[in-house]
């Protein structure tokens, strides 16, 4: 037996254990959704892989973590025992038909509720009848994005130059300088256009430099579509720029900047909205022009007309601030084929990008990974070539596309169709061991009560139980509202549902009927 100082010992050893491991995690912080920063920030950090081919040579995809029917299969459970009731009432119908029933939620809402172990349909109504998804189409999005391009893949934008290409001799190369269908560029001192909407014209010129100066090297500022684009990036990209041009000898340049990635249509088929911004292949802070700019959770704000020459503006100005001269307004161009590299910035990994628009339901990164796809499928970076190439990369993977129709990849369009059968297929293969690269899904859902669209939600006395445990993805139009998701049911199981409702007769009483609804699979 253990003398009473030996247990002292033992105990104080015990307890400054457990102190230090609170103090490393507390260090590790902060928390964002389910996730420390400070590990998805080094994971993000391992291998830049940006604009890399995705064949053979790309960095291999993660392990899967163990599933619970791995684990379970090891210590002698049978399989069947996850698909037994575990506390789930016998027949679903009886807890959610009247609820579903609800005059809340329009005259006809479709539910699709799965077993993710086995992919059984343990409830479902009208889950074949294609209907518009609002957001929850994002889902469809962020699978097709890490389907197609990879979770390590990051989105490049880059400066080039051609070699000894002058402002001069650049005017053979076809671009022309003086007219642009971008919109309004601001003024090139950094500061965004006073009238947004406003046609472009003539974006303006600066004198020529004096007779025997140098001859301004025209460099063209290339968009790869990376919405998450921002100023202190900009301000990167500009910092290397002027280091690389410095290391040419290069004191004056002309500024082009090239959005030909997309082709198209750049206004969403909703019109000029707060909501989202001209879908082009460059923009700062998602053209807005207000200081939300700076707020990761986003949300509506006006935007510019043109986010393009706006950011182009910006990269001016920064270039001037680190001792360039920029001769001239910059212009819309085409960069040349044999350009050279002169700098580049990289987007976060889509697996972070497909988070992030799910957390905040961010239309403009979700246009960004559908034109992603497309361009990686082959297919134009367009609304139409985009929906093309989310239907065959879904196609391809045996999902339950029959009756779907992906109009945009945001659920701005209230064209867009989806079945729940299909949105609960997709939550499923997210969630397959053999699936990894897909997890993001999982993980960028919001939590109940907790983060990102449904912080606010689950208060309701008959939604709370909800709280912390459901994560889902809302969808919200005017008459349309959405949520689709998973939670971690009696007995442990992972459940995946989704429930789609239109003609609504208002939107507070239409969420927290789904709220209710989705809570019911919690008690």
């Amino acid at each position: 037996m253990l003398e009473p100082k030996v247990w002292q010992l033992t105990a104080g050893s015990a307890v400054l254990g457990l102190v230090l491991a609170a103090g490393a995690v507390a260090l590790a912080g902060p928390w964002d959704s389910g996730q420390r920063k400070a590990e998805r920030d080094w994971a993000a950090a391992q291998g830049r892989t940006g604009g890399a081919p995705h064949g053979a040579g790309r960095p291999r995809t993660p392990a899967p973590a163990p599933s619970a029917a791995g684990v379970l299969k090891e210590l002698g459970a049978p399989a069947e025992s996850l698909s037994a009731s575990a506390g789930l009432p016998a027949d679903l119908r009886k807890s959610l038909g009247p609820l579903l029933d609800s005059p809340d939620l329009g005259p006809a809402p479709a539910a699709s509720v799965v077993d993710v172990a086995t992919g059984k349909q343990l409830f479902g109504e009208r889950a074949d009848r294609p209907m518009t998804p609002a957001s929850t189409i994002k889902i469809a999005t962020a699978v097709a994005a890490l389907s197609a391009l990879g979770p390590d893949h990051r989105i490049p934008t880059t400066v080039v130059t051609a070699k000894g290409t002058t402002d001069d001799k650049h005017k053979s190369d076809k671009i022309d300088g003086s007219k642009t269908d971008e919109g309004d560029g601001g003024s090139g001192d950094g500061t965004a256009p006073k009238n947004p909407t406003a046609p472009k014209g003539d974006r303006g010129t600066a004198p020529d430099p004096k007779p025997g100066a140098e001859a301004p090297t025209v460099i063209t500022l290339v968009g790869g579509g990376d919405a998450t684009l921002d100023r202190d990036r900009l301000g990167t990209l500009a910092r290397d720029t002027a280091r690389a041009l410095r290391d040419r000898g290069v004191h004056r340049v002309t500024l082009r900047f090239d959005v030909s990635l997309y082709s198209g249509a750049r206004e969403h088929p909703i019109g000029p909205n707060d909501n989202i911004a001209p879908v082009t292949a460059l923009m700062a802070g998602q053209g807005r022009l207000d200081d939300s700019a700076a707020d990761s959770f986003g949300g509506p704000a006006p935007r510019s007309g043109d986010p393009a020459g706006d950011a182009a503006d910006v990269f001016a100005a920064q270039l001037r601030e680190r001792g360039l001269t920029v001769s001239r307004t910059p212009a819309k161009g085409t960069a040349p084929q044999n350009a050279d590299r002169l700098a580049v910035t990289y987007s976060r990994p889509v697996s972070a990008l497909v988070e992030r628009m799910l957390t905040n339901s961010d239309n403009d990164i979700a246009e960004s990974l559908v034109r992603q796809t497309a361009i990686e499928r082959g297919r134009p970076a367009s609304f139409a070539g985009a929906q093309q190439a989310v239907q065959a990369e879904l196609t391809e993977q045996k999902l339950p596309v029959a009756g779907s129709l992906l109009r945009d990849g945001s659920g701005l369009n209230r064209h867009d169709r989806i079945t729940t059968h299909l949105l609960t297929a997709l939550l499923a293969r997210a969630a397959h061991p053999d699936r990894p690269e897909l997890r993001p899904v999982l993980t960028g859902l919001p939590v109940a009560g907790f983060s990102g669209t449904l912080q606010g939600r689950f208060t309701d006395a008959d939604a709370t139980t909800g709280s912390g445990l459901i994560r889902a993805k809302t969808g919200t139009l005017t008459g349309v509202n959405s949520l689709a998701g998973t939670v971690v049911g009696p007995g442990g199981r992972l459940l995946a549902f989704a429930f789609l409702a239109e003609k609504a007769p208002t939107p507070d009483t239409a969420q927290r009927a789904l709220d209710h609804l989705s809570a019911e699979l919690v008690s």
